[in-house]
């Protein structure tokens, strides 16, 4: 299966000098917030496969527009094809803005979620916004990744963690895809990136 991962910027060469073809073989879309609704609406209109996404910290536009023909995988977990999919998005609390949290508002989260994991028996793909921490994030409140996430990645091990939030033109070292603990594939979904899962 193709995964086309986005997050963070608009990519010009699917917006602004968009082509059908650059979706053939993609077989689905995942935004990792802080995307403009129009943006994730029109890939979901000229798109013939599911866009999921969670919310960025900047993301509570979505509250009064939100992404038409687009599903919101935040605190819950979606299957498709057999794949499970988690979603929490937001950040790091740094200004008391929506879709912003603490730690311990996030393990709340994490506790919820929980059953939901429990009844599909598993996870194969986290989607954050926000990274873990210590693992590709930022040294600034902003962009710190949370701790409990490690939490998820060792508990269930996942194949694959998609988040965006640190953007690669940042910092020069930042990785777009590692891995964490010999298991979990991390991704930086930066503007767009495809893999195959």
């Amino acid at each position: 299966m193709k995964i086309l991962v986005l997050a963070d910027e608009e990519s010009k060469y699917l917006w602004d000098y968009y082509e059908k073809s650059k979706l053939d073989g993609i077989d689905l879309i995942i935004s990792c917030g802080d995307l403009k609704p129009e943006y994730l609406t029109f890939l979901a209109t000229l798109a013939t496969v599911p866009l999921l996404y969670v919310h960025g910290n900047h993301d509570a536009i979505y509250d009064e527009k939100p992404p038409e023909g687009c599903i919101c995988i935040d605190d819950t977990v979606y299957e498709y094809k057999g794949i499970r999919i988690a979603g929490l998005g937001g950040s790091m609390c740094y200004n008391m803005k929506k879709y912003q949290y603490t730690e311990k508002e996030m393990k709340s989260r994490v506790r919820k979620l929980r059953f939901k994991i429990i009844k599909h028996k598993g996870i194969d793909i986290l989607v954050t916004h926000s990274p873990s921490a210590g693992f590709n994030d930022g040294e600034d409140i902003p962009h710190k990744g949370f701790e409990v996430f490690n939490t998820i990645l060792k508990k269930y091990k996942p194949k694959y963690h998609l988040h965006g939030h640190v953007h690669l033109n940042y910092n020069w070292a930042q990785k777009r895809e590692s891995i964490y603990n010999d298991y979990t594939i991390v991704i930086n979904g930066y503007e767009k990136y495809i893999f195959e899962y």
